[in-house]
């Protein structure tokens, strides 16, 4: 409801959404309907006042007097009621692709947890192939460098057996030239 200060000219007020009302040719119900106004309609007020009514001019053009006390500034529920719907509209549509988006994040996820999970997979299976070819390859040092040491071992054998068996071999004797 509008205090008579509130109504100034050429603003815009409405109609109150709880009622249906006559617009009146002057500032009372003594004076003649000029037709009536649907709770919500957009009117214009003109400022001018007298007692409990106010002048306006209503969605149709017509000029009258209404009671005060049924004019609001707040829009009506009428005039909300398509902006609501199409912000309702938009807010839905941006939940439908926000939920296909959060499905779509959802597989992707699923995805990356399955493909983490194989890749941790194949990497403790290269760590063990890893650890099992570095012990093979630490074998196979070890096994060559027992071999040159066996090797080695027969060579020095090998000679120590021929330097013995020369000292201990007969050696063939000179003539002595003075003998015949």
């Amino acid at each position: 409801m509008l205090s008579p200060s509130l109504l100034a000219a050429g603003q815009a007020g409405y109609i109150s959404d709880k009622v249906y009302l006559y617009l009146h040719g002057g500032p009372g119900t003594q004076y003649r309907i000029l037709g009536s106004i649907e709770a919500g309609q957009a009117i214009s007020l003109l400022g001018e006042t007298q007692g409990n009514y106010s002048k306006i001019i209503d969605h149709k053009g017509r000029e009258g007097w209404v009671e005060t006390k049924m004019v609001t500034r707040k829009k009506s529920f009428r005039q909300q009621l398509p902006e609501v719907q199409a912000e309702l509209d938009k807010t839905k549509s941006e939940l439908e692709q926000n939920l296909s988006s959060s499905d779509n994040n959802t597989q992707l996820l699923s995805k990356l947890k399955s493909d983490l999970s194989r890749a941790q997979r194949d990497l403790a299976t290269a760590s063990s192939e890893r650890d099992r070819a570095t012990s093979q390859l630490a074998s196979i040092e070890k096994n060559e460098r027992f071999q040159m040491w066996q090797e080695g071992g027969i060579i020095a054998l090998i000679g120590l057996f021929i330097g013995v068996v020369l000292v201990y071999l007969p050696r063939p004797r000179r003539k002595k030239k003075n003998h015949w």
